[in-house]
């Protein structure tokens, strides 16, 4: 038995003795071309939904997670399906039931159901009325002792002491998410929001500061936009509005910059738009991207970097709406970093300057995927940066990746 194939309780993955920053998919192509060139593309995690399944992503090298229906408890069906996957080497953590609280709260969906009538309209759940405090309260007290007990006879079984992730939508609601956080490993949300009417693809950022404080520290994976809108079966318009790569980048870095575990992306299999394999390039070559920084991904983040924009001042543009700021991340393995800056703001920042670099005096970094080149001195060095744009400087240029096929993808 392969005993590497479990996680260490940080969000992180591991195989062969080696850590792993999740890059994952909700999609399972049945199709071992279409599954070769997402291993191939740097993803490593896939849904997986029984023992069939889990041997196909372990042929081509990847790892599964397992949805379960905790909210039923621990039943004899359960049970036996525990029993039967918990040996698999290729299972690598157990998925609680996807946006539970969502679904007895602000989308129970039963406002759509007139033979019900339990939301009379869609936002009974906002307005907080009796009604909704009422129906909510009741679920929560059916649902969550069953979860609890699900949860503790999976930690009585599984031999390997698989992590235990629930994803939840954005805006799931706090306190009956604390109901259950105590009793799982990993936490987070998905969120979406590329749109024909707005694509404000920073908020990511603000949705895994939310799940960082939601989960009391535990490690958060942000589920990101595989689809455009309009391909879902609720879908409400017929305009196609797929992230460009440059926004599916933002966001990923985004979440990372503010502490993400893990990136997974969900709805590809839903695609039928035009232009659907140019997207699918365009993640693919961004999830290679991010395979190329596995080592730094899973390395301790150096808290003494620093990142302040020092601007000029000007007076013949109007201020910004809103300021956010430039993030930073700095990672180093051995002598090898790597820094990602990412500016927050719908403006640019003509003068970033990242500091706390003393012990890299006379060092050199590249701009992965840019020209820019630098040497640190008096521990900082300078760049600027456009509205909503992501830099990686690093220590050399081998952390590249090769594919660069839909980098240029764009709406």
């Amino acid at each position: 038995m392969n005993n590497t194939l479990y996680g260490h309780g940080d969000g992180f993955l591991t195989k062969d003795g080696q850590r792993l920053f999740p890059i994952g998919f909700y999609e399972h192509p049945s199709e071992d071309d279409a599954l070769r060139d997402m291993a191939e593309a740097g993803v490593n995690l896939v849904l997986c939904g029984n023992e069939e399944s889990l041997d196909h992503a372990q042929a081509h090298g990847m790892q599964g997670w397992v949805p379960l229906g905790l909210q039923s408890g621990a039943t004899p069906e359960f049970q036996e399906r525990i029993r039967t996957l918990a040996e698999h080497p290729a299972l690598a953590v157990w998925e609680g039931p996807d946006e539970v609280v969502w679904s007895f709260t602000a989308y129970s969906g039963l406002w759509k159901q007139d033979q019900l009538a339990v939301f009379p309209n869609k936002g009974e759940w906002w307005m907080q009325t009796p009604l909704a405090i009422e129906y909510s309260e009741g679920r929560a007290a059916e649902i969550m002792p069953k979860m609890r007990e699900a949860i503790e006879f999976i930690r009585s079984v599984d031999p390997y002491n698989r992590q235990i992730w629930i994803n939840e939508a954005r805006d799931s609601d706090l306190k009956f998410v604390r109901q259950y956080i105590d009793c799982v490993d990993i936490t987070g949300c998905d969120d979406y929001p590329i749109r024909p009417e707005g694509r404000p693809a920073i908020r990511l950022a603000d949705s895994t500061d939310r799940w960082r404080q939601v989960g009391k520290g535990r490690p958060v994976w942000m589920v990101l936009q595989g689809f455009t809108w309009n391909d879902l079966s609720d879908g409400d318009t017929d305009i196609i509005a797929f992230p460009s790569f440059a926004e599916s980048r933002l966001m990923a870095y985004a979440c990372i910059a503010h502490g993400a575990r893990g990136i997974l992306y969900w709805g590809s299999s839903y695609m039928k738009s035009e232009g659907k394999e140019a997207f699918r390039k365009s993640l693919y070559a961004l999830t290679s991207e991010l395979a190329t920084l596995q080592p730094f991904l899973t390395a301790p983040v150096e808290q003494y970097v620093t990142v302040r924009e020092i601007d000029d001042g000007r007076t013949d543009i109007p201020p910004p709406v809103s300021a956010r700021g430039v993030s930073v991340t700095a990672r180093r393995i051995g002598r090898e970093w790597l820094i990602v800056l990412v500016n927050e703001d719908e403006h640019s920042h003509m003068g970033v300057e990242i500091a706390g670099l003393d012990a890299l005096n006379g060092t050199e970094f590249v701009e992965l995927y840019g020209e820019e080149e630098t040497t640190i001195s008096e521990g900082a060095f300078v760049t600027r940066m456009l509205p909503f744009e992501v830099k990686l400087f690093a220590t050399h240029r081998k952390w590249e990746t090769a594919q660069r096929e839909g980098r240029e993808f764009a709406e």
